[in-house]
């Protein structure tokens, strides 16, 4: 009879959402759609198929119900209690590209690496940095995704959001309000589409950039473990890593959690950590850098969900 009752009372169940059922399931396991392979369940997922179908969703949503918007899990600690609400997660109605004159226009969904690649096949320069960024465009304009003397804000035109009412804006670069590794988008807006300039170049050059962003990355992160990118952002004049390194934190543990012995601004799970130890990890890493320098690390993985 709880259940019952509970099920009842969850408005997802509801005559509202018989039309998007095909794409909106129940209790999704998300440890399998992150980097680090940790985390607890979605209550649920939704899958939209274009821009439209996700303000229609959202337009009959609502206000109480959380949304949680995922890309590829790149930058991100799913909490091992799980995300309430809806978690949307964009599929392949959103990683189009196309070029048009000195605008390259991505999907929110499409990968950076994608869409790296398709602008050195278009013989357009300047986002050869995205290669060194694991995650969807989506993310980058979240995030002001950067890398290798390059950011999303230096490159950006405009981008499309559905914001958490359903409605659909055109956002300008100056209206984003980019600073560094930060945006500020409306919260629980989703990007959808992003317009970037489009300059031209020799893709053979352009090509030889992305293979040493490639090389260095390499040689110089743990790319092949479970990781989510850098864990901390670089305080002004002073960088993450080295502020590890100083405090004596490469190669620290903590269950199966461990700080990079290859680069120290990556956290690992080496096979059989939680969520919670990831973090804990963090918070041990960020006391000790400020003990040793009195410099407070701030993180750039989020840490989302119920602990």
């Amino acid at each position: 009879m709880a259940a019952r009752q509970e099920a009842e009372a969850d408005p997802l169940q509801s005559a509202a959402f018989n039309k998007f059922r095909e794409r909106l399931r129940e209790k999704v396991d998300l440890s399998k759609t992150n980097w680090f392979r940790v985390g607890g369940p979605a209550q649920w997922l939704f899958r939209p198929e274009d821009s439209r179908d996700l303000s229609n969703f959202l337009q009959v949503l609502p206000e109480s119900v959380p949304v949680t918007v995922l890309g590829v899990g790149s930058n991100l600690i799913v909490r091992d209690g799980g995300i309430d609400g809806v978690v949307i997660k964009l599929g392949r109605g959103f990683v189009g590209m196309s070029v048009d004159g000195k605008r390259l226009t991505a999907g929110g969904g499409a990968l950076d690496q994608n869409v790296a690649l398709y602008a050195c096949e278009q013989g357009v320069a300047g986002l050869e940095f995205l290669s060194g960024i694991p995650g969807t465009i989506g993310g980058a304009v979240r995030m002001n995704g950067g890398a290798y003397g390059n950011d999303t804000a230096s490159m950006l035109i405009e981008t499309e959001i559905v914001e958490r009412s359903g409605a659909i804006r055109t956002l300008s670069n100056s209206e984003i309000g980019f600073s560094y590794r930060h945006s500020g988008l409306p919260d629980g807006c989703v990007v959808t589409k992003a317009v970037f300039t489009a300059t031209p170049g020799d893709s053979d050059e352009i090509h030889d950039r992305m293979q040493a962003i490639t090389t260095s990355r390499e040689e110089t992160q743990p790319i092949r473990s479970r990781t989510g990118g850098s864990t901390f952002k670089n305080p002004e004049g002073h960088k993450a890593w080295e502020l590890v390194d100083k405090a004596g934190c490469r190669g620290l543990t903590i269950n199966g959690a461990q700080v990079s012995e290859k680069h120290c601004n990556f956290l690992i799970n080496t096979g059989n950590a939680t969520a919670r130890d990831l973090e804990a990890l963090g918070e041990e890493v960020r006391k000790r850098v400020l003990a040793h320098t009195g410099i407070t690390l701030e993180w750039e993985i989020k840490r989302i969900g119920r602990t």
